[in-house]
């Protein structure tokens, strides 16, 4: 396999999460289980309740059966991420093959499963906004959340890139508070309110629609794509897959007995559904927006 390079947490994101955390860093180099040392490990009473109400609220029934198999077909998925970026671009004669697609399959059915029941409308109406103190909150559950860690680790997570993922989420702020629940969007946009699903199922939904364009568009487009679009490729689509790994486990806590407490389960849910909204945006931008500096050069131009 290409040797791929590891995203990066530059010194002022360092230091945003862990002012976030309440920790000192003084050499720079705190990763996911340092920092789990130095957090406040006490759970948050708002966060421990909103589980309890996400369940409360349900409309139907979770197919618990179904969720573990999903999650065990992800973590197989996820093995096969390095085979993924060893191939590059997909090949096909008339169509691309299916290589990103075939990742998230399992995911795809849980999806549908949610939609059906009324999860999504649940985490609506229950889970908060993207505010700084839910973010802050979210962020220390995760580091916290042994179980969680330990998951991702055993997905192919390393210490650096768990730091990444949670970098995901407390330095993008902003970002995040632009995904407001639907009921927060403001009247008199150019579009039909009616038509918005609930916050956390665009979030799922449109990192899924992401990964399933990536065949086709990287077929297509093989002629302007590089090793670094590739590598960006790989990076996110793994990103995309531990977030929403994530959120399946929450969705798993909610369905029935789990090893994760309700304040770990909502965070697993909304930190899952950050690390899925920042990188299917930049996978938008570094991936599907090829520009004329980073294409691939034309031969007819040397």
């Amino acid at each position: 396999m290409p040797e791929t390079p590891k995203p990066q947490v530059t010194e002022r994101e360092r230091r945003a999460l862990t002012e976030s955390l309440g920790v000192s860093d003084a050499d720079g180099t705190l990763t996911v289980p340092d920092l789990r040392d130095g957090v406040d490990s006490e759970a948050d009473a708002t966060f421990q309740s909103i589980g309890r109400a996400v369940r409360a609220d349900l409309t139907g029934d979770l197919d618990t059966a179904l969720i573990d198999d999903a999650l065990a077909e992800m973590e197989t998925r996820m093995e096969r991420l390095a085979e993924v970026r060893e191939v590059g671009v997909p090949g096909g004669d008339t169509e691309a093959e299916d290589l990103y697609r075939d990742l998230i399959a399992p995911a795809w059915e849980v999806y549908d499963h949610l939609a059906e029941v009324g999860f999504f409308e649940s985490l609506e109406a229950n889970l908060p906004a993207f505010t700084e103190e839910a973010i802050d909150t979210t962020a220390n559950q995760l580091v916290t959340a042994g179980t969680l860690v330990e998951a991702l680790s055993e997905n192919g997570f390393d210490d650096h890139e768990q730091t990444v993922l949670l970098s995901n989420v407390v330095n993008n702020k902003t970002r995040l508070s632009r995904w407001v629940p639907t009921s927060d969007i403001p009247e008199g946009v150019e579009f039909d309110v009616e038509y918005v699903p609930p916050l956390h199922q665009r979030s799922m939904g449109g990192a899924l629609l992401w990964v399933n364009a990536l065949d086709h568009h990287l077929w297509q487009k093989e002629i302007l794509v590089t090793d670094e679009i590739l590598d960006d490729a790989f990076w996110y689509t793994k990103a995309i897959l531990g977030g929403l790994y994530m959120m399946l486990r929450g969705v798993r806590a909610i369905a029935a007995d789990d090893d994760l407490t309700d304040a770990e389960t909502t965070a697993a849910l909304i930190g899952g559904s950050a690390v899925a909204i920042v990188n299917q945006e930049e996978m938008m931008k570094d991936v599907f927006w090829i520009n004329e500096e980073d294409r691939a050069p034309s031969p007819a131009r040397q």
